[in-house]
């Protein structure tokens, strides 16, 4: 079991140092000068040079990455090249800004899709079941600022109930917060739900064709007692593993969301400092992405080791 888990992180160690060199290859190719974008109007082919010069833009790209991946190892993710702000003080409160509306979002949509998948698998091809099947089909192919969209012509421009963005988050009145977080929130719940409710309900209903639940109902146990305390046990594993992609989905997959809602989260600053071709923040911003995806990937690879029923071994 431990050799196992060892090999997934040493996987996740070489996915993260392949997601590096993938960022900082894809931010080289970017079109725009950063040097032109800064100086503007008087950006005279002398003093763009100058300036490329100063920022350390002219040295060869292996260079510059090795010392990039040195620096990001130790914490250092350097200063923007369009403000010369320290990158890891700009990145912080927008990181902490997209925790919170992930977390939000987490904390809603887990355990409503684990009782909606729950409900589904106690009655399959029942009403329930099959209504949430056309929805869940319907949202899957939507995309998430559409759905964003749809929400703020609803609520926030319709029936004025919600805010349709949330420039300055109300961090002194929770109660005001979760007001104005529920649109985006909203948005991202119906992104993961789907998914999240149909692998819990295949899990089930995998759980349930076993031989011994099959016995535990010929025996006239209630159909719930068997779910809850036979069925879910076994089928906690696979839930645990999509819960955990879906999470590392809601933190990377959140950028739109808050463009759409005008949030001053981590996915909003990525997509102005593209605007800006401010390397080291899309850098930065990028890298802490992929991070929390492969980690949340690995928490789910780890989860499915551990939790799944151990066989016995034959000798």
């Amino acid at each position: 079991m431990l050799s196992m888990v060892a090999r997934r992180i040493l996987f996740a160690l070489l996915a993260v140092l392949a997601t590096s060199l993938i960022v900082f290859s894809v931010t080289e190719v970017l079109p725009g000068d950063v040097a032109e974008i800064i100086l503007g109007q008087g950006a005279t082919a002398e003093r763009v040079e100058i300036l490329r010069e100063q920022l350390g833009l002219n040295a060869p790209a292996t260079e510059r990455y090795l010392a990039w991946l040195g620096n990001l190892v130790t914490g250092d993710l350097g200063r923007s090249l369009a403000t010369r702000a320290d990158v890891l003080q700009t990145i912080s409160p927008r990181f902490w800004n997209t925790v919170v509306l992930a977390g939000y979002s987490a904390i809603v949509t887990i355990p409503l899709a684990i009782l909606l998948g729950i409900l589904c698998a106690a009655h399959p091809n029942g009403m329930l079941d099959r209504s949430f099947s056309a929805i869940s089909i319907f949202l899957v192919s939507i995309p998430e600022f559409v759905v964003g969209l749809v929400l703020v012509l609803l609520f926030a421009i319709t029936v004025k109930w919600f805010p349709s963005i949330v420039v300055r988050p109300s961090w002194g009145s929770p109660s005001m917060l979760l007001w104005q977080l529920f649109l985006p929130m909203l948005t991202l719940l119906c992104s993961i739900l789907a998914h999240t409710v149909r692998m819990t309900r295949a899990a089930l209903l995998d759980a349930l064709s076993m031989p011994y639940v099959e016995m535990a109902l010929l025996k006239g146990l209630p159909r719930r007692k068997v779910i809850l305390k036979h069925a879910l046990p076994n089928a906690i594993a696979p839930i645990a593993s999509v819960i955990a992609l879906n999470l590392g989905y809601l933190i990377s997959g959140v950028a739109l969301v808050e463009v759409v809602f005008a949030y001053p989260g981590l996915g909003r600053l990525m997509i102005d400092s593209i605007a800006y071709r401010d390397l080291p923040l899309i850098q930065a911003t990028a890298m802490i992405f992929c991070l929390l995806f492969i980690f949340f990937n690995l928490l789910a690879d780890i989860a499915a080791v551990l939790l799944s029923p151990r066989r016995e071994r034959t000798p």
